[in-house]
């Protein structure tokens, strides 16, 4: 996405995590780790290991996406099984989180495609696309998939997940040092439901060219 670059990546393993055996949870689960390359930025982003920690953004982003892409797929249908979603930034210009969500969507579609075609699952566990895109307010107006310059600029910083039918999963939106109205909210979510069809409609046109059906 511009100069965005991100790599999203599913793996299945064919087990759940402890805690929903150990409560009759049935179904299967789906989770996301993210990560940004130490030469995806400007400066040089040390490595989470160096730490000995997922650092708060880090941790904050992968929730985000596990939570947008378990809106769009039945676990129940996905049957005892973990889907993993990798997100790592090879090269970051604003907006690495929609993009993350964004290329993890298709990704999500394919590999519930093979399933099905594997004989796993009867018919593939995702129920709808899911999409997302960044906007804000710079030099009050409202803008729309901003890049890192722009990201650094805005007063007003907002991020949108919507599905392929226009419902949300999450709305995340915060002044930086400042206060916005009603009208720029209302501004900020046209042109984001508008990025966010442009997107669905991208990744319908590359599962077409891949002869992927998600559904």
């Amino acid at each position: 996405m511009g100069n965005t670059r991100v790599i999203c990546g599913v793996m299945i393993e064919e087990t759940v995590p402890r805690w929903m055996k150990e409560q009759g949870v049935t179904g299967g689960w789906l989770t996301a780790e993210y990560s940004m390359l130490p030469y995806s930025t400007n400066t040089r982003k040390p490595r989470d290991i160096t730490k000995g920690r997922l650092d708060g953004r880090s941790n904050e982003i992968q929730r985000l996406i596990g939570r947008s892409l378990r809106a769009a797929v039945d676990l129940e249908k996905l049957g005892p099984r973990t889907m993993w979603i990798d997100c790592d930034v090879l090269q970051a210009d604003g907006g690495t989180r929609t993009a993350a969500i964004t290329g993890a969507s298709l990704a999500v579609a394919i590999a519930c495609r093979k399933l099905a075609d594997e004989k796993k699952i009867e018919a593939p566990p995702i129920r709808k696309l899911v999409a997302a895109v960044s906007a804000g307010v710079l030099n009050g107006t409202a803008i729309v998939d901003l890049n890192y310059e722009e990201d650094k600029g805005v007063t007003v910083d907002f991020n949108l997940v919507a599905t392929e039918d226009g419902e949300f999963v999450e709305l995340q939106g915060s002044g930086e040092e400042a206060t916005f109205s009603h009208d720029q909210l209302a501004e900020m979510m046209a042109l984001g439901r508008k990025g966010i069809a442009e997107l669905i409609a991208a990744q319908r046109a590359i599962l077409a060219s891949l002869m992927v059906e998600p559904g």
